[in-house]
């Protein structure tokens, strides 16, 4: 294997990556299909765990209050029990003494029945403005279960419409990246992945380069139709490529660009007009 690869001749080298280069752009178009849907359902996944962590505080709450709902109704009962005591002991008081005690408790112990009366209003209404917050909660939870259900889904036929596809082409590039040195592999993976379009071997188009659109001095064009050794783009660091060698119209990306004249000088015109029919 190792032999094949070292006999390889420069310009199979740039057919392999080339082709190379088209199997892992029709990986990254595959994946561009499900665009954002992975993240959205990661999203989801995390603001519905967020949601029930969430739900699980307030029930823990609401059980805070109505545990110390239960408390004050336990210091009212008895607090009352000492009401009615005192209240039997005022029919035997012997001095004014006595008497005063006695009220004075009859009086504390009054006060501290509604203290805890106001209380357990106060905890009653924070349970339920806390019950509100968690009926709102389990609906927000509802919701972003169905649409996380929906963008599973979503996410699912388009994995499964474009797995085949993505799956052959990972063994194309595979076997690809096997026949070509390591070395230059290294390199174009390198140059590949600082690309922003992800293409690490463009083909000169125009005169220019295919990735970065610099013009190609004359005899660096001719290096790279001379297919005698590799050639990087002096400005964006591409392997470049002849456009014969890789299949590639030279004349597709040139009819482009009249195209969008035309319809921007169309636009002009109708623009004008509205001004001419005014006068």
């Amino acid at each position: 294997m190792a032999k094949k690869v070292v006999e390889m001749t420069v310009e199979e080298k740039l057919k392999a990556l080339f082709k190379l280069q088209t199997a892992l752009s029709g990986i990254d178009e595959k994946r561009a299909l499900r665009g954002e849907l992975p993240l959205e359902v990661k999203d989801l996944e995390d603001e519905i765990e967020g949601l029930k962590t969430r739900k699980e505080k307030i029930q823990a709450e609401i059980k805070e209050y109505q545990d110390a709902i239960t408390q004050k109704k336990g210091e009212i009962n008895i607090a009352q029990t000492s009401l009615e005591k005192y209240k039997k002991q005022l029919d035997d008081v012997r001095n004014n003494r006595e008497y005063d005690t006695l009220t004075k408790e009859i009086e504390y112990q009054t006060l501290e029945v509604e203290l805890c009366n106001k209380k357990i209003r106060e905890a009653q209404a924070r349970i339920d403005e806390r019950k509100e917050d968690e009926a709102k909660t389990v609906e927000m939870i509802d919701g972003r279960t169905q649409d996380l259900v929906l963008k599973r889904t979503e996410l699912n036929e388009i994995m499964q419409e474009t797995r085949e596809a993505e799956d052959a082409l990972k063994e194309q590039a595979h076997d690809l990246e096997m026949k070509i040195e390591p070395r230059l592999l290294s390199s174009y993976k390198r140059i590949r992945k600082s690309a922003r379009n992800g293409l690490g071997i463009v083909s000169v188009n125009r005169d220019a380069c295919g990735g970065c659109f610099a013009k190609i001095p004359p005899q660096r064009q001719l290096d790279v139709k001379m297919h005698k050794k590799i050639i990087v783009c002096e400005y964006c660091g591409r392997i470049l490529i002849d456009p014969e060698l890789a299949g590639v119209k030279p004349g597709a990306v040139a009819e482009e660009k009249p195209k969008r004249k035309r319809a921007a000088t169309t636009k002009k015109k109708a623009a004008v007009k509205p001004k001419e029919e005014a006068k």
